[in-house]
């Protein structure tokens, strides 16, 4: 099981450099960079390209829609050149929040989209010239001055393809043509709710679920007081249920009520559509937060980290909590250690 971080330079950029650095000396292997509403992705990619030697960097996730594909591409294939091949292609959809409340495109086939933009990519970072009549996507534009074109740069054909993916049509492309999958409002004791559907996927094209990088994780806290580090990351959660979309279309709620939450992620919802935000998170299970989280005793932590890697977790995303730089590398250097000793056990895949 590979370790990963993600960091959101936004929050503050001078402390993201040292913690990144520090991550690869204790032996990180990726670091995610997402992109939602804050800073964009590529550009904090392209400078923790310099300032890392070894740990993979990764896009999680390029928004597909805000950008062309053939731009996505471009981008790509540059932080993979100056990241000596160390570059994973991360995609994702967003949602309609994101997509028309601020980038003004219109949220519509979301599936076909990210299939189509998957397809041109490929063709770009093949070397192809790109070439697409697609239901989207139209290249070069019909009855227009253009014509086709190859990508001026190096050819990138073996570039790793993740995407960020929750509903059960969505997560069936991923296993149809992704090299990995990026997963979140995940209860690994209902892995098969995700799992089953990538494996249909990729069945499609001659594979198994063996063949596509699972990436998963959580918050990891170490404490006695498991009260209070419960009841601190209620209101997190509410906001995941009810405010990460609109009060008809939030594909976080849905996943979560797929695997068993139903009833609370709908009155999370509505009270959190309400304005009742202190109610909502009132609603939050103890039982939910510990399923999502790898928090409390040291022995807890490791109990949780065995039961993502026996459901077949291949890459372990971890969220360190600490108030301080210097106490969420404490935290990640203890989490990792839990890695380590994992990986020497046999696993018992699936028992969860």
């Amino acid at each position: 099981m590979r370790s990963a971080i993600s960091v959101a330079p936004d929050h503050d950029w001078h402390e993201t450099l040292p913690y990144v650095r520090e991550a690869e000396h204790l032996g990180v292997d990726v670091v995610w960079v997402p992109e939602a509403w804050g800073y964009d992705a590529a550009a904090p990619l392209g400078y923790l390209a310099a300032v890392t030697d070894r740990m993979l960097i990764g896009a999680g996730i390029f928004q597909v829609g805000v950008r062309s594909a053939a731009m996505t591409a471009q981008t790509a294939a540059s932080l993979a050149v100056m990241s000596g091949g160390r570059f994973l292609l991360g995609l994702g959809v967003s949602g309609p929040q994101v997509i028309e409340g601020l980038h003004g495109v219109e949220f519509a086939r979301p599936l076909l989209r990210l299939r189509e933009t998957i397809e041109v990519i490929r063709l770009a970072l093949n070397g192809s010239k790109v070439v697409y009549d697609g239901a989207t996507i139209q290249l070069p534009r019909p009855d227009g001055e253009g014509k086709a074109l190859r990508l001026a740069v190096q050819p990138q054909p073996f570039m790793p393809l993740y995407l960020a993916t929750l509903s059960p049509r969505m997560l069936q492309l991923t296993g149809e043509l992704a090299d990995g999958w990026l997963g979140t409002a995940f209860i690994p004791e209902r892995a098969e709710a995700f799992l089953g559907d990538i494996a249909a996927g990729a069945a499609r094209s001659g594979r198994t679920l063996a063949d596509i990088d699972i990436s998963q994780g959580g918050e990891v806290a170490f404490g006695d007081d498991v009260s209070d580090m419960v009841a601190a990351r209620k209101p997190g959660l509410a906001f995941t249920l009810g405010g990460m979309g609109s009060s008809t279309t939030n594909f976080y709620n849905d996943a979560y009520s797929r695997q068993g939450w139903a009833e609370v992620a709908a009155e999370v919802r509505r009270l959190w559509t309400e304005g009742r935000r202190e109610a909502a998170a009132g609603m939050i299970p103890d039982e939910m937060v510990l399923q999502t989280t790898m928090i409390g005793t040291p022995e807890m932590v490791r109990n949780r980290m065995r039961v993502w890697r026996d459901q077949g977790i291949n890459t372990l995303r971890l969220y360190p909590a600490g108030e301080t730089l210097s106490d969420r590398l404490d935290t990640l250097g203890a989490a990792l250690g839990i890695i380590t000793d994992l990986n020497r056990e046999e696993p018992d895949i699936g028992s969860a």
